[in-house]
């Protein structure tokens, strides 16, 4: 009786194991290039800081315990007024005591036909004072369901009198469930 018990419970385990293989043969790889575009102040900011030591001037990005939140338009390029094809949605924490790390929690939530209501999620620690940080891409929904790998941030434009600033996030080998190649470059 108990051999059979074992024998079976060893076929169930080797049918998941064959299983798990079977789904981690259909992810493939995706890179893209997008653009957040982040407005820090004025009318239509799209990031305002909700705890933390702020002042009536600047945003406090580098004060211990500051939290932000973001619903950042993403574009398919540099320029503010290209096709809008995502929103970057989420917080930001400025986490370390020295100010020089924020941890990042977004949503991009993608807008354009193709892949509207998809998301991907990215997760980290950020040391936000770098030129490029690396955050990892934790999950996503829809076309990119099951999505995991890392993506890059980074500061091409900045322009302090108007609090504008634009970040390339480039995701990189992200493995999704999928069977097609998406790139934005």
């Amino acid at each position: 009786m108990a051999s059979n018990s074992i024998k079976l419970s060893l076929i169930f385990l080797l049918t998941i194991f064959i299983t798990s293989e079977a789904e981690l043969d259909q992810l493939k790889e995706t890179n893209m290039t997008l653009y957040f575009q982040d407005w820090s102040g004025g009318p239509n900011a799209t990031v305002l800081q909700v705890t933390g030591h702020q002042d009536h001037g600047p945003l406090s990005f580098a004060k211990f315990g500051s939290v932000f939140v973001t619903d950042d338009p993403i574009t398919e390029a540099l320029d503010k007024n290209s096709a809008e094809i995502a929103r970057a949605q989420g917080i930001y924490v400025t986490s370390a005591l020295d100010g020089k790390i924020s941890h990042v929690l977004i949503s991009i939530i993608f807008t354009n036909e193709e892949f509207k209501g998809s998301t991907l999620e990215i997760q980290g620690a950020s040391p936000q004072f770098e030129r490029v940080r690396e955050v990892a891409v934790v999950g996503g929904t829809g076309k990119f369901r099951l999505a995991r790998g890392y993506a890059t941030f980074e500061t091409i434009h900045f322009d302090l009198a108007i609090h504008y600033v634009v970040i390339q996030c480039e995701s990189r080998k992200s493995k999704i469930y999928q069977t097609y190649r998406v790139s934005w470059r």
